[in-house]
């Protein structure tokens, strides 16, 4: 029975890894045009004062903040049963 092993990324033959550097570096080339266009657009929303503008960039600018989860049980409940 085959459990499709050959389909994970990273297996030779399958593109489906990290591209090459020369494509990172083409796409980087092809989208350094549109900077100014995407500082532009950036900036008008937070001009607009749209939530997801200013949120997009403290997320860049400082980074994420590191998320807690507050965990509390409400009820005792035995560690092992006997």
């Amino acid at each position: 029975m085959s459990d499709n092993r050959i389909n994970n990324k990273g297996t030779k033959g399958n593109k489906g890894g990290r591209p090459s550097k020369s494509e990172e570096v083409q796409m980087i080339e092809r989208l350094t045009p549109l900077e100014p266009k995407a500082f532009k657009a950036l900036e008008q929303g937070i001009e607009d004062g749209d939530f997801k503008y200013v949120q997009m960039f403290y997320n860049y600018y400082a980074g994420k903040p590191k998320e807690t989860k507050d965990i509390s049980i409400t009820s005792e409940q035995p560690l092992f049963d006997l």
